[in-house]
């Protein structure tokens, strides 16, 4: 299904006992397909196991299967995650008084290619503002937000950012603009304007002068199509593509969600409101949301909570999830933290696969409505199942993660986003 190229030597996959266990327990076929061919599925399972202490403080432990740090998945929408948390840790930086991810962002154009931001239809002022770009990133993982958060904190602060973190083998070098690499390292000259209308902070334009490693190469498939639709019959070549370990993802959401887990310089510089903005948006559902206004009948509660999306498209009331997904070129990726406020059991898990049973890239033709949703449903609903009878030493205590949703006004008349580049 798919061929990888890389020139250091690849570590020997990890994967421990405990995983293969509760995944035995899966007697579904596509579960069985899957992990019976890790190597054409690229599959990559974490489980992180929660345990709380009589004071309910947490502590973390990763079990894996087939965890390769080398083994390359495209991250996709992903990186809107580490965007986010890296754009409210700038404005926090900034110290400007009266900018904040509320405050309205205007995004004018200095370079070839870039596009100007003025106005944000999907929001309730009609304005942009980083607060909306992520909201609408983590509802429903549109791309548009993740190019201005991406030019927002410029590519060579977020690069910077991550490494800074620990995150080194994080590397994040394009736009979802079809930009060539130069066009990349250049970002948009922006504002930030009172409610006046007046100006209240500009921030230049930007150029990374920072190089890349790019030694290490990454080929997928037999074939792909290029931007004319034309078949190329040679591998489909990600070397210079934005690219993140599937435990990096994992660490940065744990980091957001337990900040105390991580080191100090592991952490995001979040305020109390910046954390609390971000509970809320990585969990909450289109249907509980105004401002985009998203046609719940596509797009769903389980639209992107893939471990619990299945054909009812309905969520369980009393689980919620908070996470992040990414789809592209035939990878399917979710990290999210579960918690079950009823049964008052809670763990982590994050998983990728890959799924392109023609070898092309590029086509658009994927296994992820037969292949890759099941096998990621069937995953989260294993180790759910497991956690439900896991015995505990103390039971946690979750009412910081029992968050008060709204639902939509029934009289707002608006017409319904149908449409989106996701």
């Amino acid at each position: 299904m798919g061929s990888i190229s890389i020139n250091p030597l690849s570590a020997q996959p990890k994967t421990d006992q405990l995983l293969l266990d509760i995944l035995s327990a899966n007697n579904h076929p596509i579960v069985k397909l899957v992990l019976k061919n890790p190597n054409t599925y690229r599959c990559q399972i974490i489980y992180t196991q929660v345990n709380r202490d009589q004071h309910n403080r947490p502590s973390f432990k990763n079990y894996y299967y087939n965890y390769d740090r080398n083994l390359y998945f495209n991250p996709a929408s992903m990186v809107k995650m580490p965007l986010a948390f890296l754009a409210l840790e700038k404005l926090n930086n900034l110290k400007v008084k009266g900018v904040n991810k509320y405050t309205t962002i205007q995004y004018d154009s200095s370079y070839p290619g870039q596009k100007t931001a003025y106005a944000d239809t999907t929001s309730a002022s009609g304005l942009p503002s980083i607060a909306h770009y992520i909201k609408r990133a983590f509802l429903i993982s549109e791309n548009d937000p993740y190019n201005r958060l991406y030019q927002f904190v410029g590519q060579q602060g977020i690069n910077r950012g991550l490494h800074k973190k620990g995150y080194t083998k994080a590397r994040i070098t394009r736009q979802f603009m079809g930009f060539t690499e130069e066009q990349n390292r250049h970002t948009n000259p922006i504002r930030f304007l009172k409610e006046d209308g007046s100006l209240l902070y500009q921030q230049a334009a930007a150029y990374n002068s920072d190089s890349f490693d790019f030694s290490r190469d990454i080929k997928l498939g037999k074939a792909h199509l290029d931007r004319n639709d034309s078949l190329i019959n040679e591998p489909f070549d990600f070397t210079r593509h934005n690219n993140i370990p599937l435990q990096d993802f994992q660490q940065m959401l744990q980091s957001v969600l337990f900040p105390a887990s991580v080191p100090v310089t592991q952490r995001f510089n979040l305020s109390k409101d910046d954390r609390d903005f971000l509970l809320r948006y990585l969990s909450q559902y289109p249907s509980e949301t105004s401002y985009p206004k998203y046609d719940t009948s596509l797009f769903y509660d389980s639209y992107v909570k893939f471990f619990f999306r299945n054909n009812t498209h309905k969520m369980p009331q009393h689980i919620r999830v908070f996470n992040k997904v990414g789809w592209s070129y035939g990878s399917l990726t979710d990290v999210s933290y579960v918690v079950d406020t009823k049964n008052n059991i809670e763990f982590m898990l994050a998983a990728t696969v890959y799924v392109n049973s023609d070898n092309i890239l590029n086509d658009g033709k994927y296994e992820y409505d037969s292949i890759g949703h099941p096998f990621l449903y069937e995953l989260g609903q294993t180790f759910y199942q497991y956690e439900l009878q896991r015995q505990r030493h103390y039971k946690p205590q979750l009412s910081n993660f029992d968050l008060q949703y709204k639902q939509r006004d029934k009289d707002d008349k608006r017409r319904e986003i149908k449409i989106v580049d996701n």
